[in-house]
């Protein structure tokens, strides 16, 4: 492993140790102070947040995007927080600590035993959702993971999500699709995070006035297996409560071929993610390039933050 790959290991496990120890009022207060500190320094990832923003909310003006991206950091420093400390969280404390709108979309779902695949975006926390799952509805599931450098901090979210109750597959080859599906038509649960993919077989959506990549697996798992496709957003209030609601079934078009049934689902699944960030774009913690025309020429796939 590289020194700068065993620095980022050695950071990410102290983050774990330390934030899981601390009382909960003082774990808040120290994710707001390293928020604000973030925020101040203006680096790549926080004027990329601010230019995502400034898509999302159109009409605001730089007063309003240096508050919301203050609020976004803030958000996402509450992640990283709540992330740390949630396997330490009693159960009680974790099916506190989310509420979600419209549940029996996933519960019914559920029980008609075709499979559910959740989508969602990168909003509030899909780790503490997941755990809420988990715990409160008693019901596993199946995930995705991409592999990060170096190969020991892969390991340490595998092992974390796996605690929480997931299994988690590596987003690589054709393999992990092969058992969701398997996963999916015996009748369990599937959970992806879906609203960036700058590969070539992401499937292009109009998002926010402009052309941007999303995943087209949640779209193909629901076709080829009958699962029911739901779409989730989460998000933050002022309390220590987070926020969600499933919304209604993306259904799959009558007629077309694969492709374009698969691009009018992914199309459905950004309107419906569309709808939650806009209504809590503080929340949505997409500090990388996503719209086609943010991206370098020269690296269409390089997920560079700037």
């Amino acid at each position: 492993m590289s020194t700068a790959g065993r620095l980022t290991d050695t950071l990410y496990g102290a983050g774990w140790a330390t934030a899981k120890k601390l009382p909960e009022p003082v774990a808040v207060r120290l994710g707001r102070t390293l928020a604000d500190l973030v925020w101040k320094r203006r680096g790549k990832g926080v004027l990329r947040l601010e230019a995502n923003l400034a898509r999302v909310v159109p009409d605001a003006g730089p007063e309003r995007l240096a508050e919301l991206s203050r609020a976004g950091m803030r958000s996402y420093l509450r992640y990283w927080m709540e992330s740390f400390r949630l396997p330490a969280w009693s159960e009680r404390r974790i099916r506190s600590g989310v509420v979600v709108d419209d549940i029996h979309h996933l519960t019914d779902g559920l029980a008609t035993g075709r499979g559910v695949v959740l989508a969602l975006p990168h909003l509030a926390n899909w780790d503490l959702a997941g755990a809420w799952v988990t715990t409160e509805l008693k019901t596993p599931f199946t995930t995705v993971a991409e592999r990060l450098k170096p190969e020991s901090l892969y390991d340490r979210f595998v092992a974390y999500r796996e605690s929480l109750g997931m299994e988690v597959l590596p987003h690589e080859g054709g393999a992990a699709f092969g058992t969701l599906a398997r996963r999916l038509r015996a009748g369990g649960l599937v959970c992806l995070v879906a609203d960036r993919d700058l590969s070539a077989s992401g499937v292009e959506v109009e998002f926010f006035g402009a052309t941007a990549r999303m995943p087209a697996g949640p779209a193909l798992l629901a076709q080829q297996t009958g699962a029911l496709l739901l779409p989730v957003t989460l998000w933050y209030d002022s309390s220590p409560v987070m926020r969600g609601r499933v919304h209604p079934r993306v259904e799959v078009p009558g007629s077309g071929d694969r492709a374009a049934k698969t691009s009018v689902m992914t199309q459905a699944l950004a309107d419906a993610f569309a709808s939650g960030i806009a209504e809590h774009p503080e929340d949505w913690h997409m500090l990388q390039r996503l719209w086609l025309d943010d991206l370098d020429p020269a690296h269409p796939r390089s997920g560079a933050t700037a």
